[in-house]
């Protein structure tokens, strides 16, 4: 519940007398559902799962990236990445210094079969002098939980992402860069309560009411950093894009890799690598990626191959299937085709299969490496009339003739075409892009599928806020889950290879779905990863005060799975993998 505004009132007249680097500092502590924060004190011990909180508010300690080797070498990136590192260019990477004051070393991974993924170190957390104390604050930025989250990671502090500024702060001014959390509400609902472009105080009034300095008491200890205003104040709240804050002195320092050697190189976290090499793709097979957005793990699975072979990287979402299309051509990989499904109707009877995968490189788009340079008619497969196979596929789905031969307009068209003239051509539109959409596919269709399940997603890091999911959110996720695992073990072939992978610490979405899978799927097997780097899953069970009891691992099958602990020495986000060999079908 939301304390009262005496409690709120003696909290602010605590933090006036306690010491400035308890309040200036980044000491965040995520807050958990009550009943969630219990079962995950059962699934992992209470102190483990207090590091495991804690680990969570803060990015790993270094940068993994993933090499295009089809177009370039670890080597070549690493001797690209350290002149860039040491350039100082505007257009060369931020610098990230060592406590010792030495640039930060590149390396090479040295996990056998891993040599492409290069390392670049960052460091902190690190103490940062924010003024000279309670009596006279600096001049503060407040941006959202999700800017914040994401200038953890190394980006910088733009407009979109400020609510409130302190008055008078201009152009050229030190600011000190603060996170609005989320609030609980009375109704159980969580929300920042705060209007864009609020004023910020930088001390409560002598009236100590409440109003008189929103969000004062809730911003100690999230603290992210010092910086430079770009904008004034007036600025922020005015323009729509831009970066508002240059943050040159930051808790946390890694590198951002924004526009930097596209098309050779790609920042993507270690276990989805690992995911990737889990389902050993062999050139010439045919593999399908259930929920490819993305497309990180597509293309990882792409380079693996050798580019040779076919990979159909599916999702249900339109312009999620063109970030995938973009993404291949920009690191110039032929054999990925591309649909719009959704994962839980990728099944379908071979008599009503509609072939409208769409390739992601014709024979005009080989050139392409770049974001910027995929064109209207770069990326999809064309007929001699100069249609595409997309644009055939999507017409003939999206026909509403009627019996009689006139024409149907529904409703929802209707006010799609409103709004588009209300609001002018979309992102789709803009670019000129399409995703052609399929019914499916036959069982038995593929080689290996890998299914990255939507999830909650819960061991993604930097994260400073958990408090939406409850326990029934996190059984619903297992549900969904289930039904997605259901259709995907249908169009793996006998001999063929199944692997399950999700970027969450919960159980429910991790070793309840395994053990749901060997139980209701006798000819499935739990098979041995390579590379194995992480840790064993969770075995027995967990009875819940409802009676509600989920069975996790049995005896034996915890070291046939990998989990990501994001306290571990690994330092990488949470992440789970289950990969299955499918024996004969019933």
């Amino acid at each position: 519940l939301l304390p009262s505004q005496t409690n709120t009132h003696l909290l602010a007249l605590s933090l006036m007398e306690m010491n400035p680097s308890s309040r200036y500092s980044y000491d965040p502590v995520l807050r958990w559902d009550p009943e969630v924060e219990d079962y995950f004190n059962k699934a992992y011990g209470p102190d483990h799962f207090a590091r495991i909180s804690k680990a969570l508010t803060r990015p790993s300690s270094y940068s993994c990236i993933r090499v295009n080797t089809v177009q370039t070498s670890s080597d070549a990136v690493i001797e690209k990445l350290t002149k860039i590192l040491n350039d100082d260019s505007e257009d060369g990477l931020k610098l990230v210094l060592q406590p010792d004051g030495s640039s930060s070393p590149i390396s090479k991974c040295q996990i056998p079969g891993l040599e492409y993924v290069v390392f670049v170190n960052g460091s902190g957390p690190h103490r940062i002098e924010y003024g000279s104390g309670l009596d006279n604050p600096p001049k503060e930025v407040l941006v959202s939980r999700k800017c914040a989250e994401a200038v953890l990671r190394g980006a910088q502090v733009y407009v979109p992402g400020v609510l409130a500024c302190t008055a008078h702060v201009e152009k050229g001014d030190a600011v000190a860069v603060c996170v609005a959390m989320e609030q609980p509400g009375d109704e159980g609902d969580w929300s920042v309560n705060m209007t864009r472009g609020t004023t910020l105080q930088g001390l409560p009034s002598g009236k100590h009411h409440s109003s008189s300095y929103p969000f004062y008491c809730e911003r100690s200890g999230l603290y992210i950093g010092m910086g430079t205003a770009m904008l004034s104040r007036a600025g922020m709240f005015r323009v729509s894009h831009g970066v508002a804050v240059d943050l040159n002195n930051r808790v946390f320092r890694l590198p951002s890799f924004h526009n930097v050697l596209e098309g050779e190189i790609f920042l993507q976290n270690l276990p989805s690598i690992v995911a990737a090499h889990a389902l050993d793709p062999q050139r010439g097979e045919r593999v399908l990626d259930m929920c490819a957005a993305p497309g990180g793990k597509t293309t990882a699975i792409a380079i693996l191959m050798n580019d040779e072979g076919e990979i159909v990287a599916a999702d249900r979402s339109h312009n999620k299937v063109l970030d995938v299309q973009r993404l291949s051509a920009e690191m110039g990989l032929t054999c990925i085709t591309t649909c719009k499904l959704d994962a839980l109707k990728s099944v379908c009877l071979p008599s009503t299969l509609s072939d409208s995968t769409t390739s992601v490189n014709g024979e005009n788009s080989g050139s392409v490496t770049s974001h910027s340079e995929l064109s209207s008619n770069e990326g999809i497969a064309s007929d001699a009339s100069g249609r595409s196979e997309a644009e055939k596929s999507c017409e003939e789905n999206a026909s509403t003739k009627q019996p009689n031969g006139g024409d149907k307009v529904s409703q929802s068209e209707i006010r799609k075409s409103k709004g588009r003239l209300k609001n002018g051509r979309g992102r789709t539109q803009s670019q000129g892009g399409r995703a052609g959409k399929s019914k499916g596919f036959p069982p038995n269709s593929f080689d290996r599928v890998l299914l990255d399940a939507p999830c909650s997603a819960l061991g993604l890091r930097p994260r400073l806020f958990a408090g939406l999911e409850t326990v029934i959110s996190l059984r619903n996720h297992g549900r969904y889950q289930r039904k997605m695992f259901d259709q995907a073990v249908q169009l793996v072939r006998v001999g063929g290879v199944l692997v399950y992978s999700t970027c969450t610490i919960n159980p429910s979405e991790n070793e309840a779905v395994v053990r749901y899978a060997l139980d209701k799927y006798k000819f499935l097997s739990l098979a041995p990863q390579h590379p194995r780097i992480g840790g064993p899953g969770l075995v027995g069970r967990c009875e819940f005060p409802d009676g509600y009891v989920e069975e996790w691992l049995k005896p034996g099958e915890e070291e046939m799975v990998q989990k990501f602990d994001p306290s571990s020495k690994l330092d990488t986000i949470g992440f789970f993998i289950a990969k299955f060999s499918v024996g004969p079908k019933d």
